[in-house]
């Protein structure tokens, strides 16, 4: 039983005497072993976009304008038409105006990003 004790002790002895990373006067670059990678919850927001789109205001559109015949008494008994009767056409061109709108292109997300280290030197 004396030699299970001594050869504890001795074990014991030579544990404290040999030396370790502390006792060189590196106490910054000790870092203990992580269990687990961190993460940290990061919310992108949604993102937008302004799109142009041409509109029509008012569409073309043709106008008919009638024109009577004339009729002058060129002898008291006797009716002569002058000029006959006409369709004159307007047409006047469609309108178009540039609109803009926001439209989503991406929704909000919130997604787990690494922690940074906090310390340049050791990382921790």
């Amino acid at each position: 039983m004396s030699r299970v004790i001594a050869a504890a002790f001795a074990t014991a002895l030579a544990a404290v005497v040999i030396p370790t990373a502390a006792s060189a006067g590196c106490y910054s670059c000790y870092q203990p072993q992580p269990c687990c990678q961190q993460y940290q919850q990061v919310v992108a927001p949604a993102e937008y976009r302004t799109v142009q789109e041409t509109v029509m205001v008012s569409p073309g559109r043709v106008r008919a304008y009638r024109t009577p015949p004339r009729y002058r008494t060129v002898m008291v008994p006797k009716t002569v038409m002058v000029s006959p009767g006409r369709v004159h056409y307007e047409r006047t061109a469609p309108q178009y105006a540039v609109q803009e709108r926001v439209e989503m292109v991406a929704p909000a997300r919130a997604y787990y990003a690494p922690v940074a280290p906090r310390c340049s030197t050791c990382g921790y």
